[in-house]
């Protein structure tokens, strides 16, 4: 469920924000507030935005696309815009000749109509489209399935394979002599200057996928490629999956003339997951060597593989199955000899963020671990055997990822949320932990594009009152001038401020919301609020100082609604020891914090207690319903999207990470179950899900509705037919529609 899922109330994982970083935070408030009041004086004049406006207006920026693929040197970028590819230097600030791609496409080879099943390929699987070779002068692209190579400096291209099958996840070797890509579940090699292909693996099937990931997988560890190049370009590295004792979930395709039984390979908690192997194969063809790393169905868990600098051994990132233990390993490729670099354990589990980053130097690594005083997230400089360990970041907030490395200065680029965890923005520090320097100081949240090197780097910058804007910097931080401006059409709308308020829980724990007033606000008069939420753990905090965009929020509050969406117990961004109060009871204190805001709206005068909605997708979707049947006297409506009902029915990674194994938490289960409690239901209930939903499966939603049927409850429901965990196109129009007419009825 990463990332678009529950909990134990207890003070004793509290952790309060420190001082500094609460100071900054009400001064924030202060500036914003003062914004807010200045928007809402010429927003009278402007359009109210309506469900309509969701489907004609673009939500970010216009003008210049973002970096598609940075050049190797780090002075240029590509940009895609439509079909076209250009090329921008940082220096002249200028776009040089554009390739057209539909050429290329046009001479790919359809493949014929899909009339079988789906193939569930999870949405973070890595199939990219687009590579550049080592030199910058060759891009390896992907059309319908055909591989062809772009010469970037003629705009000549070359098919390299023309077949009526797909060839997914097409890699260049480092040398760019040859192409790696697997076709069904074999992997082949094929080289550029022969186009003579070679086949590596053989045994594939549905069920056995060399270089291929199953389904959860990609969605809960992210481990999104399953094949590696080794840095001499002589060999591959890859995992095989083996699917078979994955248990069969029966989705059915009942759009067509007859319907279509399409099962998914979905291992739910407690259940096998897939048994892996990692093995190496030359790339001109062979044996695969096999090197042992463990059982993966019942016990470990392949996080993270690749190669080691010099190509003479890989590395493994490996967890027990419930996650609260990990160890990165070498392997030996000629001997299979295997070497412990690092362990680390955690009382409850152990996040993770990126994957090892391999300095030029042939001997250190960048890892980023939460093995810190209250859980937070900062850099660690490692030597490659394991036996020296450097922090390189230290503090009481979170380094959020890794930006870029220049080596040849001794430096590495970070984004943190330091100055408040409503915030992010990008920092250099010395890879000796020296000379720390913010480089971003505008107020507000920063997403970093950076070059290989560090020596440019686009800055895409926005905040509750300034829409996205994306700005070009030399590495010291320079200001270059602006990339991409906002789209100049959100000025036509009455866009209505949000503002952060703090607020207590019972427990005296001080948590965040994000506020959004209804249209002609009048202090004094209470108002029907909707509550909007996530509220899993694995994802981000919900309130940043941040462009929200023209959204569903946007409608209801011109409808004359109080929006609301608050931080709760769980959430990443305040430390891990802030997240560890849900383990093994995922719900409990989430809805408790929930609560607590939603009586801080009430004590402000501002709610009214008898018309408070709730809405949410997925975790939230699960939220949604926990609240309409755990806490039925402050929530009166809630419209859920793909809801969890019962954590037994989720999938294996995600579900076992906090709740642990069912055997091992019969209780937790059994608590946290949604379908048992159907009897408490009191105010309005409107379900909503795909019915081949991959994610949530289907089954949840049967569940409830059963459990709410035998009960004598009356409830709504909407039934979606996509093949995916949300609803998109022009189906999501029809869902916007529904769920504002839902409260209208139900909250007036």
């Amino acid at each position: 469920m990463r990332r678009p899922v529950f909990r134990l109330s207890t003070s004793d994982f509290c952790l309060p924000i420190p001082p500094p970083r609460a100071a900054v935070t009400i001064t924030l408030m202060r500036k914003l507030a003062l914004i807010f009041l200045l928007a809402s004086c010429v927003s009278a004049q402007k359009k109210p935005v309506t469900i309509e406006t969701l489907s004609q207006t673009a939500r970010g920026g216009r003008g210049a696309p973002p970096p598609e693929l940075w050049m190797p040197d780090g002075k240029s970028f590509l940009v895609r815009q439509g079909n076209r590819l250009s090329l921008y230097d940082c220096a002249t600030q200028r776009s040089k000749a554009a390739i057209s791609l539909d050429e290329i496409d046009a001479a790919a080879v359809a493949p014929p109509a899909d009339e079988g099943p789906a193939d569930w390929i999870n949405r973070r699987a890595g199939l990219g489209s687009m590579q550049l070779s080592a030199s910058g002068k060759e891009l390896l692209y992907i059309a319908r399935g055909d591989i062809f190579l772009v010469h970037l400096d003629t705009g000549k291209w070359d098919q390299i394979t023309k077949t009526p099958v797909i060839e997914r996840d097409a890699r260049l070797a480092p040398d760019g002599k040859t192409i790696a890509f697997r076709r069904g579940s074999d992997l082949y090699a094929v080289d550029v200057a022969s186009k003579s292909e070679t086949r590596l693996t053989r045994d594939g099937a549905d069920t056995l996928r060399n270089g291929g990931l199953d389904w959860v997988y990609p969605e809960e560890l992210e481990l999104n490629a399953a094949f590696w190049w080794s840095p001499d370009s002589k060999s591959i590295a890859y995992l095989q999956f083996d699917t078979r004792t994955e248990p069969l979930y029966p989705h059915e395709d009942a759009l067509r003339m007859r319907a279509v039984y399409e099962p998914e390979r979905y291992p739910q908690a407690g259940d096998n997951n897939a048994a892996i192997r990692l093995g190496a194969v030359s790339a001109a063809g062979g044996l695969t060597r096999w090197y042992d790393v463990g059982d993966t169905r019942t016990s470990y868990l392949i996080a993270r593989a690749g190669w080691m600098p010099g190509s003479r051994a890989l590395y493994v990132l490996r967890f027990n199955r419930v996650q609260n233990r990990d160890a990165l390993f070498s392997i030996d490729v000629e001997t299979g000899a295997r070497a412990t670099i690092f362990e680390e354990s955690d009382p409850y589990w152990i996040n993770l963020n990126g994957d090892i980053r391999f300095l030029d130097d042939g001997k250190q690594f960048l890892w980023t671990s939460e093995r810190t005083p209250g859980g937070y997230r900062h850099i660690f400089l490692c030597s490659n055997d394991g036996k020296d360990v450097q922090p390189v970041t230290s503090g009481a907030w979170e380094v959020t990822g890794i930006a870029g490395v220049d080596e040849a200065g001794g430096r590495v680029f970070y984004t943190s949320d330091e100055p408040s965890h409503f915030e992010q923005h990008l920092y250099s520090i010395g890879l000796d932990g020296t000379n720390k320097r913010r480089l971003t100081q505008e107020p507000g949240s920063h997403a970093i594009s950076m070059g290989p090197g560090g020596r440019y780097y686009v800055d895409t910058w926005s905040s509750l009152s300034q829409p996205p804007r994306s700005i070009l910097h030399a590495g010291d931080g320079a200001d270059l001038g602006i990339y991409r401006e906002p789209d100049p059409t959100l000025n036509e709308y009455d866009i209505l401020p949000a503002e952060i308020e703090p607020f207590t829980t019972p427990d005296g724990v001080t948590l965040y919301g994000r506020l959004i007033k209804p249209a002609g606000y009048e202090r004094g008069k209470r108002y029907p609020v909707i509550v909007s939420v996530y509220g899993g753990p694995g994802v981000g905090l919900p309130v940043h100082n941040a462009w929200p965009g023209i959204d569903i929020d946007q409608v209801l509050a011109q409808k004359g609604y109080a929006i609301w969406q608050c931080e709760n117990r769980g959430g990443e961004g305040r430390g891990h020891d802030f997240e560890t109060a849900i383990y093994h009871k995922l719900g409990v204190t989430e809805l408790a914090d929930q609560v607590a805001g939603v009586r801080h709206l009430i004590a402000m005068g501002l709610a009214d207690p008898e018309r408070i909605g709730i809405h949410g997708w997925s975790y939230g979707g699960f939220m949604t319903v926990n609240a309409l049947l755990n806490a039925a006297d402050i929530f009166k409506a809630g419209f859920a999207g793909a809801p969890v009902t019962s954590w037994l029915n989720y999938d294996s990674i995600y579900t076992e990470r906090y709740m642990g194994l069912p055997k091992d938490n019969l209780d937790g289960y059994r608590d946290t179950a949604l379908p048992p409690k159907a009897k408490n239901l009191k105010g309005k209930l409107m379900l909503v899900q795909n019915f081949e939903d991959d994610n949530v499966l289907f089954q949840n939603s049967i569940q409830l509705v059963s459990a709410l049927e035998l009960a004598g409850k009356q409830f709504e429901y909407m039934l979606y037919p996509q093949k995916a965990h949300g609803v998109s196109g022009l189906a999501k129009q029809h869902l916007n529609q529904l769920m504002v007419d839902f409260f209208e009825r139900s909250l007036r």
